[in-house]
């Protein structure tokens, strides 16, 4: 098994990985860190989102820097501002406590704010195509002394209509920059940009093929990062014989999510690569014989396990990889029976959701969480089935006398309600529920839109903005990525709000003024 010791970071770098609880590389950081570490050339790399690859780039990246210079010194381009702030956090938490300086660059963000920390220096910038162009217009960004270059996501890139832009930003990069190219899918216009702008590269593809998964139920729950434990602890409330495997990214998360349920009284453990042999095959032979009910377990530790009728796959976290998705939820559903893989996603997830769905070629279907009220009553149809089948056995003579006693001086349902109050008061406590707020999560993503006129019609960014929000009645704050070129524009908005501005210039003819057409990705 490769580790990361084994790609060649330096110790700071490894630290901070074991401090995060990754415990083994994905296979695009096993084929890539290595690559920028020890070589000198370009790289294009097709893997999809959720392998692992803002890692793959960022680590080694890092520990090239030179924390001493005062100028950008890494640039990474993305489709989305989503995925700048993403691309942006993963550098953050990584770098640890060398000075290095990153920031997110989109539209949509206070520019004035992002002036001010453009004119302070900054080391590493992540944002859009437009307002890194922006930018440079303006002059408040020069990128010829970056020594990286990364295009994260060029086929989306490509297909947002983000080609011009890109083309126009790389013109004002050094030769000598070393370029990196990530990409779900190799396409030729994806190769003509690496022809075109890069020296010598490599070419590194880590997938395998298409994926297929098992008639296993797929369901995904909309929560935010802090609702995840709580909307765990309703789905394992919900069934009535649950037997579950719940898969972490970490082992940081793996401990945390088993002691937190331990705490609250459910039959579940923890697995991971930190815990000797003996103990793994203790919880493991705990589990195969349901002393617990619940695993919680990252994917290296559960790789091997054979578990027979798991009610439920839960991924708590989504996994690095489509694969390890796939490797999952196969663990449900043998032998002919039916299975749940439960998966949650956060509001920033929702993109690597429909990769899975789309590689795997399967539906993963959007469920509601099942409210406080609605926990308390499937527990109280538990407890009464559970009674009804101890009443079933006659309980021995002397349970009768104490019956019997009781009921002399009391109702005989007030003893029957008093004994359940003992009993169960703590199963049916709601205080121990918390509200889950509703996660906003933008299924739809992010549409680029084409502007037949630009600056030469005498169209101003308040103009266009002025003129769609008068006739669409979308609101302003939704237009981003405002680009005003010589002869025609460029904007992106949400999907819903695209599709209205869509809407009303449908049917309009050339020649007729403005139009707006959704963006092309072949436009030379």
């Amino acid at each position: 098994m490769t580790t990361f010791k084994d790609l060649g970071l330096s110790e700071d770098l490894l630290k901070i990985i074991n401090e995060r609880g990754f415990e083994e590389p994905t296979p695009i950081q096993t084929e890539v860190i290595p690559t920028i570490l020890s070589g000198n050339k370009d790289i294009v790399g097709q893997a999809l989102t959720g392998t692992g690859k803002t890692a793959a780039f960022a680590l080694p990246i890092i520990d090239l820097l030179d924390q001493k210079k005062k100028h950008p010194q890494v640039l990474v381009l993305t489709p989305t501002r989503e995925l700048a702030v993403q691309v942006a956090e993963e550098f953050h938490s990584l770098k640890g406590q060398k000075r290095l300086t990153v920031i997110p660059i989109y539209g949509g963000q206070s520019i004035e704010r992002q002036l001010q920390s453009l004119a302070r220096g900054i080391d590493i910038i992540v944002g859009t195509p437009g307002r890194i162009l922006d930018h440079i217009r303006r002059k408040t960004l020069r990128l010829d002394r970056i020594s990286y270059l990364v295009l994260d996501e060029a086929d989306e890139m490509l297909n947002m209509g983000f080609l011009e832009e890109v083309s126009a930003i790389l013109e004002k990069t050094p030769d000598d920059k070393r370029t990196m190219l990530f990409s779900a899918t190799i396409s030729d216009e994806v190769l003509d940009i690496a022809k075109k702008y890069m020296n010598e590269y490599e070419l590194i593809k880590t997938g395998k093929g298409q994926l297929t998964v098992s008639e296993t139920d797929q369901i995904y729950f909309e929560v935010k990062r802090y609702d995840k434990f709580e909307a765990l602890c309703r789905i394992i409330d919900m069934e009535e014989d649950i037997y579950a495997l719940v898969f972490c990214r970490t082992k940081v998360d793996v401990d945390t999510v088993a002691n937190h349920l331990m705490e609250r009284g459910y039959d579940a453990d923890g697995l991971h690569g930190d815990m000797t042999q003996f103990i793994r095959e203790k919880i493991l032979a705990k589990f195969k014989s349901r002393r617990i009910s619940i695993l919680v377990a990252t994917d290296v530790a559960a790789r091997g396990i054979d578990i027979q009728d798991l009610t439920h796959v839960i991924n708590y976290s989504l996994p690095q990889d489509p694969e390890a998705y796939i490797h999952r939820i196969g663990r449900t559903g043998r032998a002919g029976k039916t299975g749940i893989a439960v998966t949650f996603i956060t509001p920033t997830e929702y993109r690597k959701l429909q990769f899975i769905e789309r590689v795997s070629k399967s539906k993963i279907k959007k469920a509601t969480l099942p409210n406080i009220t609605d926990v308390i009553q499937s527990k109280r149809a538990k407890i009464q089935t559970e009674l009804k089948g101890i009443l079933a056995s006659k309980p021995e003579k002397v349970y009768f006398d104490m019956a019997r006693n009781l009921s002399r001086d009391s109702d005989p349902l007030d003893v029957i309600a008093g004994l359940l109050k003992h009993s169960f008061h703590t199963d049916l406590d709601i205080s121990r529920y918390n509200e889950i707020s509703e996660a906003a999560v933008d299924n739809k993503g992010i549409t680029r839109l084409f502007v037949t006129q630009g600056r030469k019609d005498g169209l101003t960014p308040r103009k266009l903005i002025k003129y769609i929000t008068e006739i669409t009645g979308v609101k302003g704050d939704a237009i981003n990525d405002l680009q005003i070129l010589d002869s025609f524009s460029f904007l992106a908005m949400p999907f819903v709000d695209a599709e209205k501005v869509l809407a009303t210039f449908k049917g309009r003819k050339k020649g007729g003024g403005l139009l707006i057409t959704k963006a092309k990705d072949k436009r030379k």
